[in-house]
């Protein structure tokens, strides 16, 4: 089966999903109001006519609108829309075309970003699981924007170097305009949408092989998977309400709620843009809870040949596979 047809049908049940678990979720305050119309779900795409070039739409259920075609003044990648302020035209559109999920092929659904930024040590289960105490305030490090992949893609290791490659699934932030100085109290006002994401981790390069530094063991190449599309927040409401998991090979290895958050997302975006600015398509990853592969009994890591599969309440279902680099 197809990765659009595993989508597709991923969609309805992440729907029954939704309604089943938390029925009370109430609406995020202030919203980034980012189109007239609610629900929208963004992607980016390719045709099997032109494999190399990206294109951006939105799903209407089994189908993605191609937003050029409609337009083509718009902007051809979701970075260029959000960067010409193009979302609420999209809204607009009028005689769009639809084509099957299954005549096209789900990229990441945003690409070229400025920067991917997360929050270490951010549930209480993963907390719990290192028997380490939770952190007083958001402890904050960085992946290269070139580690992201999308649907279709594959997660590589290098082999001969890297033993110790751990899954990490996690809610991302997409930021939907510029932010400097930021309050909490403000900050939904910034948030386009979010997505599933993958902290990809070679534990050992994170922990043994960089002085305890964070950085070779979370920017390898292809580390940072994200995807099926990018949910605008308006659709997601309270996005710390919101069942999250992993498994591997079909067996699941996290499971939690983002109500597990220590710090919250707007607190995050208060402490990150009092000393940088975000932009349009930045990413937060916001942590990932317990189960992952390290602090198992005994410890598990990804080898090639290994299909890993996310999924977010509200945002659907993706899978990559594991190869060797």
């Amino acid at each position: 089966m197809s990765a659009m047809r595993i989508y597709a049908r991923v969609l309805n049940t992440t729907h029954l999903l939704s309604n089943s678990v938390r029925s009370s979720t109430l609406p995020s305050k202030r919203s980034f109001s980012v189109t007239k119309s609610r629900n929208m779900k963004f992607v980016q795409f390719a045709y099997a006519s032109n494999p190399n070039e990206i294109r951006v739409g939105y799903l209407e259920g089994d189908k993605v609108v191609d937003i050029n075609k409609a337009d083509s003044t718009l902007p051809s990648t979701l970075l260029g829309v959000l960067n010409s302020g193009s979302i609420s035209k999209i809204s607009g559109l009028k005689g769009a075309q639809s084509v099957p999920l299954s005549d096209v092929t789900l990229k990441a659904p945003i690409h070229g970003v400025d920067k991917i930024l997360c929050v270490a040590l951010n549930y209480a289960d993963h907390c719990k699981e290192q028997n380490l105490e939770q952190p007083k305030i958001p402890i904050i490090f960085s992946k290269f924007p070139r580690t992201i992949i999308g649907p279709n893609e594959a997660v590589k290791i290098r082999t001969d170097l890297v033993k110790k490659v751990d899954w990490e699934v996690e809610l991302a932030v997409v930021i939907g305009k510029t932010a400097s100085s930021v309050s909490a109290a403000d900050a939904n006002d910034y948030i386009f949408g979010y997505t599933v994401a993958q902290d990809i981790t070679a534990r050992d390069w994170q922990k043994e092989k960089n002085g305890g530094q964070f950085l070779l063991g979370k920017s390898q190449d292809t580390f940072c998977p994200i995807g099926p599309c990018i949910v605008t927040a308006d659709e997601i409401g309270d996005a710390q309400a919101l069942d999250i998991q992993c498994s591997v090979n079909g067996v699941q290895k996290q499971t939690s709620n983002t109500s597990n958050l220590i710090h919250t997302i707007p607190k995050v975006i208060e402490r990150i843009s009092a000393i940088m600015t975000l932009y349009p398509g930045d990413l937060i990853l916001t942590g990932t809870p317990g189960g992952v592969g390290v602090h198992r009994n005994p410890p598990e890591f990804l080898q090639p040949g290994d299909t890993i599969s996310s999924e977010i309440q509200k945002i659907g279902k993706f899978q990559v596979r594991v190869e060797k680099f």
